[in-house]
């Protein structure tokens, strides 16, 4: 009985023989990555192979891209390790997550061991510098560059300035990624270097990414005002109420609780003290919870408007 023959394998994708088409190819196999890590691994892939180019200049391209595939990789093996790498990264990078509770107690109460929890608490209090820091650079970046458009300086002026953006939300992504956990790019967003400079220059403008990080900025001030009221007067009155005990105890003078024009004395009552106490106690908790739902939604806020795909 004759075996049937097994069709041969499809032939491999062709080598490329330029910078853009090996960055092209680099790109479509990490379809379905993290924006983040596919923007990283482009701008990694163009440094490294800019830089073999110029060291062999005596070489053609082809040349250099054929003898880079032996020792950086070709792009699907590129893709393969940095989809690896990117596992082991963050395991290695990412701060151990508490145990799953089932019982409503335990997730309620359990939330104090998070790590990230802290890291959104200290996340909310800082967006107030960060939010009125944004807001006054975007605000006078664009009006002074605006201004001087009819002058020969306005141009590299504004030019400057959205590139000054592109770092700031760099500069915002490592902060996002290191208190609230949510993978940022760690490399400036890769542009395509062989195109003309003007042409380079125009996709500043035609990028939306530059305007949604524009608005993200001009929004940090009143999201970071929210933010910073929200938690400093949450913590405020929990500790307020926890303390409330303390105070009746050592018997200081006139310490109490007033609600509508009426006063409780705590020295007086000490099932008020108690009642507050559980009540702060309670309420600190709700805190923590709170802080962890804003670092969520301002991990993808940031997400959406700072990071894009790159193209190429």
């Amino acid at each position: 009985m004759n075996a049937t023959a097994s069709p041969p394998p499809s032939d491999p994708r062709p080598l490329p023989t330029t910078i853009p088409e090996y960055l092209a190819q680099l790109r479509e196999a990490l379809k379905g990555a993290d924006s983040a890590m596919v923007q990283d691994a482009l701008y990694d892939a163009e440094e490294y192979l800019r830089s073999e180019l110029a060291e062999q200049s005596g070489k053609s391209e082809a040349e250099v891209i054929a003898a880079v595939a032996g020792s950086y990789g070709a792009p699907e093996e590129v893709a393969e390790i940095y989809r690896e790498t990117e596992v082991t990264v963050n395991r290695a990078l990412r701060q151990p997550r508490p145990p799953k509770r089932r019982s409503l107690p335990g997730r309620f109460f359990g939330v104090v061991a998070d790590p990230y929890t802290y890291g959104a608490l200290f996340y909310m209090l800082l967006s107030l510098a960060t939010g009125v820091f944004y807001f006054t650079w975007v605000t006078t970046g664009a009006s002074l560059s605006a201004g001087l458009l009819i002058l020969i300086i306005g141009v590299p002026l504004l030019l400057l300035f959205l590139m000054s953006v592109r770092l700031l939300s760099l500069v915002e992504g490592r902060i996002v990624e290191t208190l609230l956990g949510v993978r940022m790019p760690r490399r400036p967003l890769y542009t395509q270097r062989d195109k003309p400079w003007l042409k380079r220059l125009g996709e500043l403008f035609t990028d939306w990414r530059t305007w949604t990080a524009m608005g993200y900025m001009l929004l940090m001030l009143p999201l970071g005002v929210a933010y910073f009221s929200a938690v400093v007067t949450l913590l405020a009155t929990s500790v307020g109420l926890m303390a409330a005990p303390f105070a009746a105890l050592l018997g200081h003078a006139g310490a109490g609780i007033y609600l509508d024009g009426i006063s409780f004395s705590l020295a007086d009552d000490w099932r008020i003290a108690i009642v507050a106490f559980l009540v702060g106690f309670l309420l600190l908790f709700a805190t923590l919870h709170l802080a962890r739902l804003v670092g969520h939604f301002h991990g993808w806020l940031a997400k959406n408007l700072l990071v894009r795909d790159p193209v190429v």
